[in-house]
């Protein structure tokens, strides 16, 4: 079964790429590599630059490489950019994600499975999250996602398309063997920066906001280890490969940690008391998500191998001074 994986040179998909290639599947990847890097994709997987809201070159891919089964990664992340820019949001993650359903359908492809998010919950009705808790997003980049669920289940019905939808809570770390990690420039994840703050390549670290209705004021998160989050799709892609009905799961670990908790473990694990400065809050940031991962577990049978923020820490950190490492060789 050859899986094509869009988005599969950013931080998620790379790590996709890498589950499937350990698992011995064959996989295609489709990146436009604004934000993803051709480095990320191993040397013996095929890489097509191009965008997935190219309708006619996802056809000739999905012919070509004989795909028949997608996990779809390609898209925008950033909470606070899809407020002040909703109308590329909704491009890069709506419609775009229509042209490639409709794609997937004209070519006969069976199998999707959808990079989806927690911020589809909006401000958490209740802690921790099922599956079955209101749907209210709070930012466009939630909505945006949202309604590409909504195409998938309608797409479902009408054409028989199955599809898994996960959706994630905070994913972070990288590759326990050092194969891969978060590389984007322009990353804004807490672990990310609150590591470059403590190897120097920040002058401090900003914390959003203080002043939320949590433990010690700060957003409190699920983070998920992304080589579990990348485990979790393969063990997805089997599962609708049995004939198994479509379904929608959270991807979490069932706790979360705070900013402060967060920083306190950076800390730790780098032994450097980087400078904290007060920030206002984001806008569309909720101020408390965590997972009920228990629907993922009975219908995946998966289980977290990765479930400690220490070592989350640990390996993000490890990734960020690899990657300084190559700078100062380039420089």
């Amino acid at each position: 079964m050859t899986v094509l994986v869009t988005g599969g040179a950013g931080y998620i998909g790379s790590h996709m790429v890498l589950a499937l290639r350990d698992a011995g599947r064959d996989v295609v990847v489709v990146d436009d590599l604004s934000t993803g890097l051709r480095s990320a994709v191993p040397a013996n997987v095929p890489l097509v630059v191009g965008c997935v809201g190219d309708e006619a070159l996802m056809a000739r891919v999905i012919k070509d490489h004989g795909v028949q089964a997608i996990a779809h990664f390609a898209g925008s992340i950033v909470v606070p950019e899809s407020v002040a820019d909703p109308i590329d949001y909704y491009l890069n993650n709506t419609v775009r994600s229509r042209a490639l359903i409709a794609a997937a359908v004209a070519g006969g492809v069976k199998r999707f499975l959808f990079s989806s998010t927690a911020a589809v919950y909006g401000e958490a009705s209740s802690e921790p999250l099922s599956e079955d808790a209101p749907l209210d997003p709070v930012s466009p980049y939630g909505a945006s996602k949202l309604m590409t669920e909504r195409m998938l289940a309608d797409a479902s019905v009408a054409y028989g398309l199955s599809y898994g939808v996960l959706r994630y809570f905070n994913v972070a770390g990288a590759d326990p063997h050092g194969r891969a990690g978060q590389s984007g420039a322009r990353a804004t994840h807490l672990i990310k920066v609150a590591a470059q703050a403590a190897l120097g390549q920040r002058g401090h670290l900003e914390c959003f906001g203080e002043d939320y209705p949590t433990r010690d004021g700060t957003c409190v998160r699920d983070y998920i280890h992304v080589s579990d989050l990348a485990r979790a799709h393969v063990l997805a892609l089997d599962h609708l490969a049995d004939g198994a009905e479509s379904f929608v799961a959270n991807c979490g670990y069932g706790r979360g940690a705070s900013v402060k908790e967060v920083i306190a473990a950076v800390k730790r694990a780098s032994g450097v008391d980087f400078p904290v400065r007060k920030a206002p809050r984001r806008d569309g940031d909720p101020a408390s998500l965590v997972a009920d991962p228990s629907r993922i577990r009975a219908t995946l049978g998966w289980r977290a191998e990765h479930d400690d923020l220490d070592a989350i820490v640990a390996s993000a950190l490890a990734w960020e001074a690899s990657l300084a490492g190559v700078r100062r060789a380039a420089a």
